[in-house]
Formats: structure tokens, C-alpha cells, sequence
């Protein structure tokens, strides 16, 4: 037999493609190629798996070897073919049974010596193997990330030498076995003392997965309410987090295998270019607000980001996705994150403040604020200020808030009433289910009307209103949008109101 085919898998972005690795041995001088679109470091993996195998002590034919990667309109890249190259060499050599190759898929990049090397994106190809009915062979670290995919059979091996001795029979390779999550306790709710507003919202931000805005001086705790959020969310459902540590597996930064069920908390800082946050780069990688997919990320400093950088949040905000378009290379990231963004009132930081201390005019406040472009303002639902505590509440001794297992019981009710009723958190509802299930008594309507004409909103920003309405309500426990629900609501449209006293 001079054919054999073997099964692999790519990495595109967070999927992996099959990839079948055909090998033909032909004759005449001795050579071998690598084509199907192979970048530098797969054409190199003839000199690996050349090692590997004559290190392995078996015999590399000296005929012409062609391998062919399929679908040759697909990108390959990195060492993670080089497994699946030498099996399908000793195959079509007759050194190893051609048939105890077809319910395997192979991962794995060569040493010279014939060990195997991990490599990435091995989560996401045990999830794409699990839909063949094939077993998934990768090095032992890439075992206990592949073996979060609870359906496939993920076997490990060292060396060349212990596969092939496997496909033989002559040995049964161990299981991967997963890493027991740890569950490290969130930072608690009850930390943050004072600040009754901005605890609120975030409450409200939580219940229907709302964006939020804190607005507020130096030292007033908006980073130490943006921290606490995750610890009011939902547990992440068994999907969500093996969706987001596919994400982390397919980036540079790795997969924390400790904490997978844990939701990603990601705070960039404000220097990150716009490809560090969205993702990219000649071999497309993740960015932040995938990375923080099912989670929160927290933007500090928002004026001080560049324009750019902020311009392309934009998007995805809408969308919970986002598109990389390369001249070769097409990928698609989810991005479904919940941003949680701060921001002084002014440059010195003190405007509004009671001891008088802000020296910054209206000018300088207005062009400190216009660093925020209107569309992405209208983005975020809920604008907070957060004012500067007086000493007496920063006290040991003084009074402190709900903790956050009470909060979070609170959230869990109201986001148990959304799934009931639309599938998804208020935040997520469509045009068609906003109409359908927040409507509004006449008088209400009114109510609406005026306050969208007096602040120049955009029917975007009416909707967020009433999806945040909605989430009031189903905070309180009413089947309906009351008035209190919805003035609510609007009061949290401060910076738009902020902007309308500027323009007059």
C-alpha cells in the first residue's frame, strides 16, 4: 500500500477544520513535499519527522513522498501536522496497518527525537473530533485541556514510538484526565462601602446584562465596583465555559485550566492598541473582548483610550462578534462581553465635587468628554456618577452594603423571569421582542416621548431604555413597566444629558 490518509485538525481562529493528511509513496529519486497551502513551519516538518522517525528506530523510505494537506484552499500553520505526517509515512511504507488509522485524529508536533511537543487550539479540536465519533491522540500537555471535552475519548502519548507501538496494539495508551476546577471565592460586594446609586446599577447591570458607565472622581471606588460584578453574575452554564476557554486556548495567552469555569474578567490597559483589544495580526488571533466572551471587561480611564481603539468596540457591542478580514485569512471571534467602562468628570478629575477644588472650564470639559463619541455613549446603558465618600463612611466601624450572595439571589431571580419569558437577558433582546415585551402604559408613552425629545435621544437609545425599564421591573417583580421603573431608567442617560446642557 503506497496510500495512506490520515485525520487532523487546523486552527482558524477559535474552530478547527479537519484536515486530512494524504501521503503517496512513489518512485523514483528520492524526495519529499508538503503541499495543500503549507506555511514556512509545516514545509520544515520534513526534517522533524525525518528525525523523529529514524530516531524511533523505524526505516524512512528513500522514495518520492508527496503529502497532500486537504482542503488545499486552507492555511496551515505551525507544528501540529508533524504527528500525523509521520504516521501517515510509516502507513504508506507498510511499517504500520493502514486501517488502525481511521478512528483516530492526530495532534502533536515532533521533537527530532520522536517525543511530542504541545501545541495550540487543542480544546477546540476535541470539540470538533467529538462530533465525528473519532478518538483524538495529542501530547501529554495538551491532555488535560483536550479532556474537558467530556465526549470525546482523548488518549496521550510521549513519543512516535509509543503511538505506533498503540496502533499495533501492543499498548494501550492512558486517558487524558481533566484538571479539577478551582473555585476562588469572587471579591465580595460588601466591600464597597457607601455608594448606594452605583451599587444599585450594577445590580440592575447584572440582572439584565446591561454596559455601564461609572463617572466619578479619583479614589471613589469605580474600580472596586467594576471588580465586584462578576461575583453578582450567574454561574457560567457548562457551554459558556468551554466557548470561553476555547478562546483561551486559541490565543498566546493560554488557557488557565484552574479556573475554566470561572467568568473571564479582563481590564486592558488604556496603551492597548485597537488589535490587542479585537483581536488580529497576520495569523488572526483573539483580543480582549473575546477573551472576555461570557464575561465583564472593564475599561478604565474610557477618555484616555485612543479613538480608534474605542471606535471599534462598536460593533461588537451590538453584534457579540466580531469579523477579522486579512488579505488571507477570514475569522470570526465571539465577543459577547459586559462592559463595564470608568471615567473621570473633567481632566483634573474633581469637577462637580463639593470642596470646589476643579479649575477645569466648560470648554475643557466639553472637549475632555467628546474624546467619547456619541454612537458608542448611546451604546451604554447605564451612566452612574459615582460621587467622592465623605471620612466618616471609609470608618471600620462604619455601616456596610448587602454582600454579594444577597445581590446575587436577587439577580438570579429576575434573569430566571427573562429566560422564562424571551430566551435571553433583557440586554439581548431584539427589536421585535423589545416591542412585545416592553411596552408601556399611555401615559408612560408620553412620559417617554418627552424626555427623548427634551435630551435628543436616538431610537436606539429609547430602546436601551426601556430593556433597562424592563429589567427594573423584573427587579421589583411586576409583570408590567411601571412609571418609577421607567424614570429610572431614564435617569440613567447622564452623560447625554451632560451633552444636551453643553449644546444649549
Amino acid at each position: 500500500m503506497c496510500l495512506a490518509v490520515v485525520h487532523s485538525r487546523a486552527r482558524e481562529g477559535v474552530r478547527a477544520p479537519a484536515v486530512r493528511v494524504e501521503v503517496h509513496l512513489a518512485g523514483g529519486l528520492p524526495s519529499m513535499s508538503i503541499v495543500g497551502l503549507p506555511e514556512a513551519a509545516v514545509r520544515e516538518a520534513k526534517d522533524r519527522v525525518r528525525a523523529a522517525i529514524q530516531c524511533a528506530q523505524f526505516e524512512f523510505p528513500a522514495r518520492r513522498i508527496t503529502i497532500n494537506l486537504a482542503p488545499a484552499n486552507l492555511p496551515k500553520e505551525g507544528g501540529r501536522y508533524d504527528l500525523a505526517i509521520a504516521l501517515g509515512i510509516l502507513a504508506a511504507s507498510g511499517q504500520l496497518p493502514v486501517e488502525a488509522l481511521a478512528g483516530w485524529e492526530f495532534l502533536g508536533e515532533l521533537a527530532l527525537t520522536g517525543e511530542l511537543r504541545e501545541v495550540d487550539g487543542a480544546l477546540a479540536a476535541a470539540l470538533a473530533t467529538s462530533t465525528q465519533g473519532r478518538r483524538l491522540l495529542v501530547p501529554p500537555g495538551n491532555g488535560p485541556e483536550a479532556a474537558l471535552a467530556a465526549a470525546v475519548d482523548v488518549r496521550t502519548a510521549r513519543t512516535l514510538l509509543e503511538v505506533c507501538a498503540a496502533l499495533e496494539a501492543r499498548k494501550e495508551l492512558p486517558r487524558a484526565q481533566p484538571v479539577a476546577s478551582q473555585s476562588v471565592p469572587p471579591p465580595d460586594l460588601a466591600d464597597v462601602r457607601g455608594q448606594t446609586q452605583a451599587r444599585r446599577a450594577l445590580e440592575i447591570a447584572a440582572a439584565g446584562g446591561h454596559h455601564l458607565l461609572l463617572v466619578g472622581p479619583p479614589g471613589c471606588g469605580k474600580t472596586l465596583l467594576a471588580s465586584r460584578l462578576g461575583g453578582i453574575l450567574p454561574e457560567p452554564s457548562d457551554d459558556e465555559a468551554l466557548e470561553t476557554a476555547s478562546i483561551a486556548s486559541a490565543s498566546r495567552r493560554g488557557l488557565e485550566l484552574a479556573h475554566w469555569r470561572q467568568r473571564p474578567f479582563r481590564a486592558p490597559h488604556h496603551t492597548a492598541s485597537a488589535v490587542a483589544l479585537v483581536g488580529g495580526g497576520s495569523d488572526p488571533r483573539p483580543g480582549e473582548i473575546s477573551m472576555a466572551h461570557h464575561g465583564v471587561l472593564f475599561l478604565d480611564e474610557l477618555p484616555e483610550w485612543s479613538r480608534h481603539a474605542l471606535e471599534v468596540l462598536r460593533e461588537p457591542l451590538e453584534s457579540g462578534s466580531v469579523c477579522i478580514s486579512r488579505a488571507a485569512r477570514h475569522c470570526e471571534f465571539p465577543a459577547r462581553f459586559q462592559l463595564v467602562a470608568a471615567m473621570n468628570p473633567c481632566p483634573c478629575g474633581w469637577a462637580g465635587d463639593p470642596s470646589g477644588r476643579c479649575l477645569c472650564n466648560d470648554e475643557q470639559i466639553r472637549r475632555y468628554r467628546a474624546r467619547i463619541s456619541g454612537p458608542l455613549l448611546e451604546r451604554i446603558d447605564l451612566h452612574v456618577e459615582v460621587p467622592r465618600l465623605p471620612p466618616t463612611a471609609l470608618r471600620s466601624d462604619a455601616p456596610t452594603g448587602e454582600s454579594s450572595a444577597q445581590v446575587r439571589a436577587r439577580v438570579l431571580q429576575a434573569r430566571a423571569v427573562q429566560e422564562a419569558r424571551a430566551g435571553v437577558t433583557n440586554a439581548r433582546l431584539d427589536h421585535a421582542q423589545t416591542q412585545a415585551h416592553c411596552r408601556l402604559a399611555t401615559r408612560d408613552s408620553g412620559l417617554l416621548e418627552r424626555a427623548v425629545d427634551a435630551l435628543q435621544l436616538s431610537a436606539r437609545s429609547l430602546h436601551r431604555i426601556l430593556r433597562v425599564a424592563r429589567t427594573i421591573a423584573d427587579l421589583a417583580g411586576s409583570a408590567a413597566i411601571e412609571t418609577p421603573h421607567l424614570t429610572e431608567a431614564i435617569g440613567y442617560r447622564k452623560l447625554e444629558r451632560g451633552r444636551e446642557r453643553a449644546a444649549a
